[in-house]
C-alpha cells in the first residue's frame, strides 16, 4: 500500500527490497512538522479456512526470526491483485486445497504508525483438495484444528500471530454470518 498521493508529506524513498520499501515522510499537520519513517508493503490477505467438519485448516510454517509458527494460510499481494484472488491463490499453493467460496471477513492494520501493510482476511469454505505449490523458501506443514482448540490455544499463548488471532476472534463471534 502507497501513501496517498494527495499526503501533505515530502517523500525520501531509502530503501526498496522485493517485498518492502522503507522511506522517510515530512511534513506540516496543523502546524506541527511531523517527520515518520514509515515500512511501506503492498498489503497481504489472509484465509481462514474451514474444512466439511467444521475443522480450521492451519500452517505450522518456519517464520525466521520466530521460528515455528501456527497461523492461518497468507501471502502477500503481488502488484495490482485482487485481495480475494491473492487469498484463494495463496489458500492452494500453502494448503493444497481449493475453496467453492471465498468470503472477506475484516481487514486490519497490523502496525499502524510506522507500516502501510493492510492485511485483508476471508472465511473459505467448501474445499477440495488440489496439489500444493509452496514457494522455493516455505517450509511448512499443513494441520486442522477445531474452533476451541484454536481460541485455547490463543488465549493460553501457543498462537501470537494477529491475523490469526484477528481473524479466529472475528469469525467466532460472527461466524454463522461467513458459512455459505
Amino acid at each position: 500500500m502507497e501513501i496517498s498521493n494527495t499526503c501533505p508529506f515530502k517523500r525520501d524513498k531509502k530503501f526498496q527490497g522485493k517485498v518492502l520499501g522503507l522511506s522517510v515522510y515530512e511534513g506540516v499537520v496543523e502546524d506541527r512538522r511531523i517527520r515518520r519513517e514509515i515500512i511501506e508493503h503492498p498489503g497481504a490477505a489472509a484465509i481462514l479456512a474451514i474444512d466439511d467438519k467444521k475443522g480450521i485448516v492451519m500452517v505450522n510454517q518456519y517464520r525466521f526470526p520466530h521460528g515455528s509458527v501456527l497461523e492461518i494460510p497468507a501471502g502477500t499481494l503481488e502488484r495490482g491483485e485482487d485481495p480475494i484472488e491473492c487469498a484463494r491463490r495463496e489458500l492452494q499453493e500453502e494448503t493444497g486445497y481449493a475453496a467453492k467460496s471465498i468470503k472477506p471477513l475484516l481487514s486490519f492494520y497490523p502496525s499502524i504508525g510506522y507500516n502501510t501493510e493492510i492485511i485483508h482476511c476471508f472465511v473459505a469454505t467448501g474445499l477440495t483438495p488440489t496439489k500444493n505449490n509452496l514457494d522455493e523458501d516455505e517450509i511448512l506443514s499443513v494441520e486442522t484444528y477445531t474452533l476451541g482448540d484454536i481460541l485455547s490455544m490463543i488465549y493460553n499463548g501457543k498462537i501470537k500471530d494477529s491475523k490469526t488471532i484477528c481473524s479466529v476472534l472475528a469469525y467466532n463471534s460472527t461466524g454463522a454470518l461467513h458459512i455459505n
